[in-house]
């Protein structure tokens, strides 16, 4: 018989003494879980400067990152937002003056008196929340001044959860392909700005373009079932008046 003291352990006197024998299966597995920790601290011991070191990369990662997010990102982002505020009075004041509309979109898009526009918080600012909402500004205005390729392009780089802006953008692409006669396209992208999501605004609005747009493709029952809906769901909206009529042409 061999007696085996456990690791760490020191007994008060001979009876605590673990006795087992030799042979045993016991005493292999202590001796193989005695092996196995000095092997365990042997390799720590041999590799501590590489593991200290990658301690030392996920520590500097990680407050490189919060660096930059404390110290780059969200100043960027304040200034951003704050360029985009001159090219979004240009853009508000074009929609409401039709006289000289296509040169106060033009400075909206281009900038003026040394102040970003659209396109240059676009380049200037990439990854800011400004940006992308510029995006959705320059998507708008090349609309508005008939440049459809450039309002497609622009319009489907801008990213948006928001009930209205997001479908907005998703229309303002129908609209695009609409006027390049691919009315295919602006259908799909009239249905999208439908499921984007429900509301007063935009829902009734894209449901009465994607019905009339159906219509001319031929597929009344799509267009019925676009019509049924805004006067079942939007009653109230100015897309309802006379929308039975649409209904009966839709049916016949």
């Amino acid at each position: 018989m061999a007696t085996y003291k456990k690791r760490g352990f020191k007994p008060k006197n001979k009876a605590e003494e673990v006795s087992i024998d030799e042979n045993s299966t016991t005493a292999e597995v202590f001796s193989t879980l005695d092996e196995s920790a000095s092997k365990t601290e042997a390799w720590v011991q041999k590799n501590q400067n590489f593991i200290l070191g990658a301690i030392g990369v996920i520590a500097i990662g990680v407050l490189g990152y919060l660096g930059y997010n404390e110290f780059i990102q969200k100043p960027k982002e304040a200034s951003a937002a704050n360029e985009l505020f001159y090219p979004q009075q240009y853009f508000d004041q074009a929609l409401a003056n039709e006289t000289a509309q296509d040169s106060l979109f033009g400075l909206a898009l281009n900038g003026a008196e040394g102040k970003y526009g659209f396109l240059d918080i676009i380049q200037e600012y990439k990854g800011t929340k400004a940006a992308n909402l510029a995006k959705y500004s320059a998507g708008m205005t090349y609309l508005n001044l008939q440049q459809y390729d450039d309002a497609i392009t622009q319009l489907e780089d801008f990213s948006s959860d928001d009930a209205v802006l997001g479908a907005m953008a998703k229309g303002g692409i129908g609209d695009a392909f609409s006027q390049l006669n691919q009315e295919e396209d602006a259908l799909g992208y009239y249905e999208k700005a439908i499921a984007h999501s429900t509301n007063e605004y935009t829902t009734p609005r894209f449901l009465y373009k994607a019905g009339v747009l159906a219509m001319n493709l031929g597929q009344k029952d799509k267009a019925i079932s676009f019509f049924e809906r805004i006067k079942e769901e939007f009653e109230g909206s100015q897309e309802a008046n006379g929308i039975d009529v649409l209904i009966g042409l839709a049916q016949n």
